[in-house]
């Protein structure tokens, strides 16, 4: 049996953390923590965008701040709330939105999205738009973090791979199937898991992400398009201005009011 799913996130977010079990997520909450409280945000809400299954949102929890999680695939955040229930925390707000369409009942001391999910925003105009929401939704002063894979990352570590894994368990194989265009710069993977149910009946999943790498001076742009204030730009890993080789950029971005700015 074979479900190919149109939708990202749906069947595969079953499998995502067995898969992601060796993403850094406590180094990137310590980066996070660090850029929110160089500017002086110690406390109050945070909105994630592109939360997934919720690691980084219990995580930033955790450090004090009262989260909102927001992601468009229903099927993680089921996963996001069951996590919260084991863990005793009611405080994280879990919404289902698209974040072109974002909309929050008041404004937020910063915004962060994490894990690439902003590469999946392959429209430089829906970028912007994202960015004009962000910047709408801010506390005066507010702080948008987001990171980005970049083409270098796609050129060298994808390119035309492809990649196998098993479960600890060995009972679900995954296969990830890549290909980058550099002259487009869309990263595109076909995920095929398969498992087999109780009756021992084989079940194949099949997902397709796509992906794009955006340049420092393209992100830059649609900044100051969107009426922020750019910041700065850290290569993730290192937490120091990006060289050629940067793999993962994090950009910081902050509110900047506008006359015509709609105020909740």
């Amino acid at each position: 049996m074979c479900k190919k799913n149109d939708k990202i996130y749906t069947g595969f977010a079953y499998y995502y953390d067995d898969f992601m079990d060796d993403v850094p997520y406590d180094d990137w909450t310590e980066n996070i923590t660090g850029i929110l409280r160089a500017e002086g945000i110690d406390d109050g809400l945070v909105c994630e965008l592109g939360c997934g299954t919720g690691e980084i949102t219990e995580r930033l929890s955790g450090k004090g701040y009262d989260m909102i999680g927001i992601d468009i695939s229903e099927d993680m955040l089921s996963i996001a709330r069951e996590k919260a229930a084991e863990n005793e925390n009611d405080s994280i707000l879990y919404l289902l939105q698209d974040m072109r369409n974002l909309e929050l009942f008041g404004t937020v001391r910063a915004f962060v999205s994490v894990c690439d999910s902003m590469n999946y925003i392959i429209k430089d105009e829906d970028m912007v738009e994202i960015m004009k929401k962000v910047n709408n939704y801010l506390d005066p002063g507010g702080l948008f973090i987001f990171d980005l894979k970049s083409d270098y990352y796609y050129r060298t570590e994808y390119a035309e791979n492809e990649f196998a894994e098993e479960d600890e368990d060995g009972n679900i194989f995954l296969m990830w199937k890549n290909h980058y265009d550099e002259d487009k710069r869309l990263n595109s993977y076909k995920i095929e898991i398969d498992e087999a149910d109780e009756s021992g009946m084989p079940i194949k999943t099949m997902e397709e992400h796509v992906q794009r790498a955006y340049g420092i001076e393209e992100i830059c742009a649609f900044i100051d398009r969107a009426g922020m204030e750019f910041v700065k730009v850290l290569d993730a890993e290192t937490m120091k201005m990006p060289g050629a080789d940067c793999r993962r950029y994090y950009f910081i971005a902050k509110e900047k009011t506008q006359d015509n700015k709609l105020y909740i």
